[in-house]
């Protein structure tokens, strides 16, 4: 099973440099996969959350391709209804091969109201609008760029089973996707589930996968991997955007858990 990262690029603490070193440690732990986010314009919804300064996928994802030379990248996940169909196409059959076909395409609906708003795509329509943008994917993407469908919704995974290279579910508990598994046949499994590390164990029957003890964090990726998973994302970041500007927590994490990983294997 590969292991990923969902690296911030956004927040206060985030800028060039902060990225080529997420990129180094990403890539120098032996990492497969380093994932971004994606938001076109920071509305006052999306700053509460991630604050400028947001650097766009696809111009970060090129640029970071420079920088490595065999971690895959991706986005977790690309808003489909924000971009036309074919530019969406375009770039992503473009930065595949640029990066000699390393990328990977997270894609969802969207949540955030005010930036629908702003750019002009009407909110309600978002699921129809990412039906029919994947199909124009599907049609033009002559390199098969793997496309993994996000969404922890039923529709989301209606998406993933009919659409989907993999279903995608971001910070999700290990019953619940255990359930979801019994019961639906997915193309395959990509979950993005949280890592944050803590000194005893958490007992919450609500606990989402990936927060705990280091035991904890590395049962769930047993549990995940036994589940079927190809690839996990684990997601360093604790939700504070001024953590941002500290990011060696988040790195020594990553190092805890790609180290256990090897010994272990």
């Amino acid at each position: 099973m590969e292991l990923g990262v969902n690296v911030p690029n956004f927040g206060p603490g985030t800028d060039p440099g902060v990225l080529r070193e997420w990129a180094r440690t990403v890539e120098g732990l032996g990492f497969g996969l380093l994932m971004v986010s994606d938001h076109v314009t920071v509305t006052p919804d999306v700053a509460e959350r991630y604050p400028e300064p947001f650097y766009e996928p696809f111009t970060t994802l090129s640029w970071l391709a420079g920088l490595t030379t065999r971690v895959r990248l991706g986005t977790t996940v690309l808003v489909l209804p924000y971009r036309p169909p074919l530019l969406t196409a375009r770039m992503v059959t473009n930065l595949d091969r640029l990066s000699g076909g390393r990328l990977v395409l997270g894609v969802g609906v969207g949540w955030a109201r005010q930036e629908f708003d702003a750019l002009g795509v009407p909110f309600g329509a978002r699921g129809r609008l990412t039906d029919e943008h994947l199909e124009t994917l599907r049609s033009n993407n002559p390199t098969s760029v793997p496309i993994w469908v996000g969404g922890n919704s039923e529709a989301g995974i209606r998406r993933a089973v009919g659409r989907g290279d993999a279903w995608h579910p971001l910070h999700g508990t290990l019953p619940w996707m255990r359930s979801v598994l019994a019961r639906h046949t997915l193309p395959g499994f990509a979950p993005r589930i949280a890592l944050r590390l803590t000194g005893t164990p958490v007992d919450d029957p609500e606990r989402i996968a990936g927060v705990g003890t280091l035991e904890q964090v590395l049962d769930d990726l047993d549990q995940l991997q036994a589940l079927g998973a190809e690839t996990v994302v684990l997601d360093p970041y604790p939700g504070d955007p001024e953590e941002t500007r500290r990011p060696d927590a988040a790195w020594q994490a990553l190092t805890a858990v790609a180290t256990h990983r090897r010994t272990a294997s």
